[in-house]
């Protein structure tokens, strides 16, 4: 699976190329600052490194192991990059520099280049388009913006694109396959449903590769998790049952005790420390007031911190950017059921995530800025429309594809988490890596049921516009890191 076939090693050669020369823009502008060893590393990275919502945690873990993600969003993700974190203190101890930014650079990179491989092959070997048309599709998606910010941006991001791409292909070979099979059967008169359903275990689609791709796929995020097993569903149709059902079910399990463990012995410690800490760091100033103005105006002076604190809080743009949630409860408090989605659609879904925005350009929304930004340029609204244009239509030729329904059943997962119930709402762009290469699978749909003249218009059509989103983000991206 993991190697490059003769044919494919061009275009991973570029893919390689270009990934290389992202990272090497983010270790040029940052290497100075964090490379230098210091005590308190989280705060170094966290002060130093920016770049719109993307948190530099693997930077911080892999310098000194700790759990560091949210556990319940990334159960065995920290667990994962522990041998990054070995790797890397040798390296630091032989040259007497942090070398996290170059060892996690590596990680990014082969990321990046196999989620290339296996999109193209996706596009040739399942949906059937030619080379020269997937990886014009490739690049398409590698041009959206915050695809390629995930590159060589130090979070998880294009780790669980890698994962699912994986999966996606995996599952879709047998999936395509057995579709074949039922129209072959059709045709010869046979049962559609007896050879839909019945066809031979293979290596690549036996229940020991879907627990594999479950447990990592989960473990470096636990939403993605549940599209491993949609897809494995929709695959194996009733295969499903019950053997993958009960895996899947019994792996979920523990997956999510390992996490419940985790944040048990390795994190509410630390957070009880801290909040024990900021306790007494009150009560100390209180004290001190108190010591200054008299006893008598100890009642009154604690109402004033508290609310001081309150009005704080208020004016941050955590609370100003983050819309009420739908309830309360241990997740339900991450919820949003107030941020307007049209227009998160409209410039955070099919416009951020694709195209950078002029203005508060890549910065942070839980920091210096709004939820909602709009385009300067009017000419980015008519690419945006054209994109979902193509998206809409690819959809709707390729609508009798198994596969692409399986595709699409994942967008739909992350559009209920997102957009239905709200998670990640107000930063929803940096999410993009999880389903924005739908888009070009779609389109690799329309590309194949079309001929002659028309598919040479569309494809040049989508050359276009990736030529143009790679001028726009990079560029945009240079003057971010190096000019602002």
């Amino acid at each position: 699976m993991f190697k490059i076939r003769k044919e494919e090693r061009k275009g991973a050669l570029v893919a390689l190329l270009v990934a290389l020369m992202l990272n090497i823009l983010n270790i040029v502008r940052y290497a100075g600052d964090l490379s230098v060893k210091s005590g308190d590393t989280w705060s170094l990275f966290v002060r130093t490194w920016h770049l719109s919502g993307f948190d530099p945690i693997t930077y911080a873990v892999i310098t000194d192991w700790r759990v560091g993600y949210n556990i319940y969003r990334h159960p065995l993700l920290p667990y994962f990059m522990w041998p990054f974190t070995k790797i890397n203190e040798g390296l630091t101890w032989l040259t007497g520099y942090n070398c996290v930014m170059f060892v996690t650079a590596v990680l990014l990179i082969f990321c990046s280049v196999y989620s290339f491989v296996f999109l193209n092959r996706i596009f040739t070997e399942i949906i059937g388009i030619k080379r020269r048309e997937g990886y014009i599709l490739s690049a398409l998606t590698f041009s959206f913006a915050y695809i390629m910010l995930a590159t060589f941006a130090p979070d998880h991001f294009i780790m669980s694109m890698c994962c699912l791409l994986a999966t996606l292909y995996i599952f879709g070979r047998t999936s395509s396959r057995q579709q074949v099979e039922g129209r072959r059967s059709k045709v010869e008169g046979g049962s559609k449903f007896f050879t839909l359903h019945s066809s031979p275990f293979t290596f690549n689609s036996s229940l020991l590769n879907a627990c594999l791709l479950f447990v990592v796929t989960a473990g470096v995020t636990l939403s993605n998790g549940l599209k491993v097993i949609v897809v494995a569903f929709l695959a194996k149709g009733k295969k499903f049952f019950p053997y993958y059902f009960i895996a899947l079910l019994a792996l979920s399990g523990m997956v999510w005790g390992s996490a419940r463990l985790s944040y048990h012995y390795l994190v509410r410690p630390t957070e009880v420390a801290k909040k024990e800490k900021a306790a007494k760091n009150r009560e100390a100033q209180l004290e001190r007031l108190v010591a200054k103005y008299g006893e008598s105006k100890r009642d009154s002076i604690k109402n004033k911190l508290e609310e001081k604190r309150t009005r704080r809080f208020h004016m941050s743009a955590v609370y100003k950017h983050t819309g009420k949630p739908i309830a309360k409860g241990e997740f339900m408090r991450w919820t949003d059921g107030t941020t307007n989605r049209w227009d998160v659609v409209v410039e955070c879904l099919f416009g951020e995530g694709i195209m950078l925005h002029e203005d508060y350009l890549l910065k942070d929304v839980l920091v210096n800025r709004p939820v909602i930004v709009r385009y300067i340029n009017w000419f980015n609204y008519i690419v945006e429309a054209l994109l979902v244009s193509l998206f809409a239509a690819g959809i709707w030729i390729g609508r009798k594809s198994r596969f692409l329904w399986i595709c699409l059943a994942c967008f739909a997962i992350d559009m209920a988490l997102h957009l239905g119930l709200g998670f990640g709402i107000n930063e929803m762009a940096i999410m993009s890596a999880h389903y924005l290469w739908v888009l070009p699978i779609a389109m690799a749909y329309l590309l194949k049921h079309a001929a002659g003249i028309k598919r040479a218009i569309l494809s040049s059509i989508i050359t276009v516009i990736a030529i143009y989103l790679v001028i726009w983000n990079v560029v945009l991206t240079i003057e971010y890191m190096y000019f602002l």
